[in-house]
């Protein structure tokens, strides 16, 4: 993502992820499943309740090695909005980040 001129923050587990996302507000999150201390499961579920107190709505985007039968529909159960298994190419990350950040654009224009 360096090169692609998006700026971002890389947290080291989920709880961290939760208090970056919490301070920062970002336009859109790329969510690892599989981290210590909270799992991206627990840690998107927590940025949802952060978000129903607060208002609004950040897409989330699973980034995981999980690819067995149930696994998307786990994450996008859990609140997450898209889906990528890794091993995950630049080109295809970069292509699906900058598609939900020109949708959420389109749907901001629009409201």
């Amino acid at each position: 993502l360096g090169a692609s001129g998006y700026s971002f923050v890389i947290a080291r587990n989920g709880r961290e992820g939760v208090e970056l996302f919490r301070q920062n507000r970002p336009r859109l999150v790329l969510m690892d499943v599989s981290m210590p201390e909270m799992n991206g499961i627990q840690a998107t579920t927590a940025i949802r309740e952060f978000e129903g107190e607060t208002g609004g709505r950040v897409p989330v985007i699973a980034v995981t090695a999980h690819a067995l039968k149930g696994d998307m529909e786990r994450c996008i159960e859990a609140g997450m909005d898209d889906y990528l298994s890794k091993p995950v190419s630049p080109d295809s990350m970069i292509a699906k980040v900058k598609g939900w950040l020109e949708r959420e654009a389109r749907t901001s224009a629009a409201a």
